[in-house]
């Protein structure tokens, strides 16, 4: 049986790629019943450190990313802050879900879920639908609680930091770019360099956001 883990990281950035993985682990010979009480199917990716991205350091993720290769088979969807801009950020998302299910062919998916717990039974009708596998479960927080998730969290996570990385390197001499996400004291202030000085923002940035609204009303007074 193929199993497939989907998560996403940067959805609430301001700057950088969405990014969505996914992970791929086979559990052929094993019971076709998938439910709490049989998480110890998926103990090897535990064992290897598969978790809640969030909840490792930087070095960890990377770490882990390594071990978990021998175990299965990573892909990842990168969704520029371009395509971001022009389109819609929950479509992108789920089209990027069902081109990596499309592309691996599972039997069963686990999804850490990208809506309310309310829209749930909409989006999994929508989902089954769309890529003919009828066995999805999406669950808050699956990344946490199954370990093929936390795999697929791990990959994205550690494929949006490298972007962030590359980004703050290419402009060094003005402190970097933070961490991209709203938030970051650091990644407001490079922002408002470009707004403050009447300069065309990056195209890493996702100019719709609110944040780029509130910094240029900042950068009035």
């Amino acid at each position: 049986m193929k199993i497939l883990g989907l998560d996403e990281a940067g959805r609430g950035c301001v700057l950088g790629d969405l990014v969505v993985g996914g992970f791929v682990f086979d559990l052929v010979g094993l019971a076709r019943t998938i439910g709490p009480a049989d998480l110890p199917l998926q103990a090897a990716l535990r064992a290897a450190g598969a978790d809640d991205s969030k909840a490792l350091s930087a070095r960890r993720r990377v770490e882990v990313r390594e071990a978990l290769r021998a175990l299965g088979e990573p892909h990842t969807r990168s969704i520029s802050a371009a395509e971001i801009d022009a389109g819609n950020l929950n479509a992108l998302e789920i089209q990027a879900f069902l081109d990596i299910v499309a592309a691996v062919k599972p039997d069963h998916v686990f999804l850490d879920a990208p809506v309310n717990p309310r829209g749930i039974p909409k989006l999994r009708a929508h989902l089954v639908a769309m890529s003919g596998v009828n066995a999805w479960t999406i669950e808050p927080k699956a990344d946490a609680t199954w370990p093929v998730v936390g795999a697929a969290s791990i990959f994205a996570k550690v494929l949006r930091d490298e972007g962030i990385e590359a980004l703050s390197a290419e402009y060094a001499s003005q402190g970097g770019v933070g961490s991209g996400y709203p938030s970051d004291p650091v990644t407001r202030a490079w922002l408002s360099r470009f707004l403050q000085a009447g300069l065309p923002l990056p195209a890493s940035v996702r100019t719709r956001w609110g944040t780029l609204d509130n910094l240029r009303q900042a950068s009035l007074f």
